[in-house]
């Protein structure tokens, strides 16, 4: 493991950086340019004890489920799935329990999940395999450069971004996910008709996704504010640990016109 990799991941567990070492292709969860430098990034990257049954997940499944991240290569979904059902993309699904969920109750919708968090992608992945998906894909990488590099301009149905960290300190406002550049691309990857699907615990954050969004000039918000919660996204623990807490969940809805 080289010392780039190695100051990526400093927060690991051994177990996980043993699990680095085997498997090199987990190991990459960003590229910078040449003299170092590096973008405003929306995710911190934090160690977890990995359980025996992830440690075997990857172990044994992770080159059926992951897609690895290729700076010169172009995603060519039919290829990666097998068939030309929709795809839609996930960025950070955190442990990936509705990942799970809504991929297994639409078998006819390809799903590409992406999470640099390594504990969470390895439980996905193993509940993956156990439940023999074949309509789930995974990546661990930053996803901005997944899709600036590797998808396609119109080839997406749709967007889920669940939960976001929200930055709640004025100062780190700009680290949020959901800014107007990072709109533009995912508008970019849409197929006309499709949509992004962001939703939050965080009013002020789920006040500036409406802003945003608003900005680009090929989305429509056909709410004119905040949606109506989807019945078939599942309630998440992280979504329950704020509902004890009196936090009003905000649901954001655009489609590419």
């Amino acid at each position: 493991m080289n010392d780039e990799i190695l100051k990526e991941d400093n927060g690991l567990t051994e177990e996980e950086k043993g699990i680095l070492e085997l498997i090199p292709e987990l190991a990459r969860v960003e590229r910078r340019q040449e003299n170092g430098w590096r973008e405003i990034k929306s995710f911190v990257l934090r160690g977890q004890k990995l359980k025996d049954f992830q440690i075997r997940a990857l172990k044994e499944h992770f080159h059926d489920y992951a897609v690895v991240y290729d700076e010169n290569s172009r995603m060519d979904f039919r290829a990666i799935f097998g068939n030309d059902n929709p795809v839609v993309i996930e960025i950070g699904f955190g442990m990936g329990e509705s990942t799970l969920k809504i991929a297994k109750a639409n078998p006819d919708i390809n799903y590409l999940g992406i999470e640099v968090f390594l504990y969470g992608f390895s439980k996905l992945l193993a509940n993956a395999s156990n439940d023999g998906l074949k309509n789930l894909k995974l990546m661990r990488f930053d996803a901005v450069q997944v899709l600036r590099d590797m998808v396609l301009d119109e080839s997406v149905s749709g967007f889920h971004v669940f939960f976001p960290d929200p930055w709640p300190k004025k100062r780190h406002h700009k680290k949020r996910l959901i800014q107007v550049p990072f709109a533009n691309l995912l508008a970019s990857k849409l197929k006309k008709g499709g949509y992004i699907y962001c939703v939050t615990d965080w009013e002020e954050y789920a006040q500036q996704m409406l802003d945003v969004m608003a900005q680009v000039p090929s989305l429509r918000n056909p709410y004119g504010g905040f949606a109506p919660e989807r019945e078939w996204r599942p309630e998440t623990g992280f979504e329950r640990k704020g509902l004890e807490k009196d936090y009003r969940i905000n649901e954001v809805w655009v489609e590419k016109i």
